[in-house]
């Protein structure tokens, strides 16, 4: 596949890892040329990735946001996770001047306020350490399923990101929750404990919360809000989010 079309590549990867098991379509990433890089949560999604990437040893970076406003049981898992696979998981912090520019503004806790000032702080803890972490990239590898959301459902396996100009792989974009969950199990994959306590998804600390039974996966992420398609810009144009204004 030709890297000077990135929009025909993603096109063309998408349809060859349709056909492929998890390890091979990580291999098709980890040979398609230039940098991949996989920017992991430490969710369970991302922990089955990490685990393929780790037990093939295949050349993907590993990078995760320490957003400065995570879970302890998170934080404690990106050590464990690098011992259980033989890996170096590279982490990203925001800066501290954008997070006192923040704090002045909105307040360190401003994003209960408004939507506004939530996007504020998650283009200073998020969305600027991910254009670090995914800088000279070719390949960005997630853990996106369509099971995940509404607003995930159409999710593909390669797409291409053209706000930043890289392929964009979900690699578990088909898998079923039920599918994961054997996985972690056959291979003794470490997941975040909150999983057991009620949190399928698991983002900062201040920003999540346990779900309700028959809630959808994601219905503890920023609960405080009413739109459906809640989101934070990393997975999603930031101009479709909203407009999200810098700290000045």
């Amino acid at each position: 596949m030709s890297l000077q079309n990135l929009p025909e590549a993603a096109a063309a990867l998408d349809a060859a890892l349709a056909g492929a098991d998890l390890t091979e379509r990580l291999r098709l990433v980890a040979a398609f040329g230039g940098r991949a890089v996989f920017t992991t949560s430490l969710g369970i999604e991302d922990q089955v990735i990490t685990a393929a990437i780790g037990l093939a040893g295949l050349p993907i970076e590993v990078s995760t946001l320490e957003t400065g406003r995570l879970f302890k049981e998170t934080v404690d898992l990106i050590s464990e996770t690098e011992e259980r696979f033989g890996i170096a998981i590279k982490r990203f912090h925001p800066e501290q001047d954008d997070i006192d520019a923040y704090a002045a503004k909105y307040g360190l806790n401003g994003f209960y306020e408004s939507v506004e000032a939530r996007h504020a702080c998650c283009h200073v803890r998020k969305l600027v350490p991910l254009a670090k972490a995914l800088s000279g990239a070719t390949l960005w590898v997630t853990g996106l399923r369509r099971g995940q959301s509404g607003n995930r459902a159409t999710t593909p396996f390669a797409e291409y990101d053209a706000e930043r100009n890289l392929i964009k792989v979900n690699p578990l974009a088909d898998w079923s929750i039920e599918a994961i969950n054997a996985y972690v199990e056959a291979e003794s994959v470490p997941t975040n404990p909150l999983h057991g306590r009620g949190y399928p998804s698991i983002g900062c600390e201040p920003c999540t919360r346990a779900i309700k039974p028959g809630e959808p996966e994601r219905a503890g992420r920023w609960w405080w809000e009413n739109d459906e398609k809640r989101e934070c810009g990393l997975h999603v144009p930031e101009a479709t989010v909203s407009s999200i204004p810098t700290p000045a």
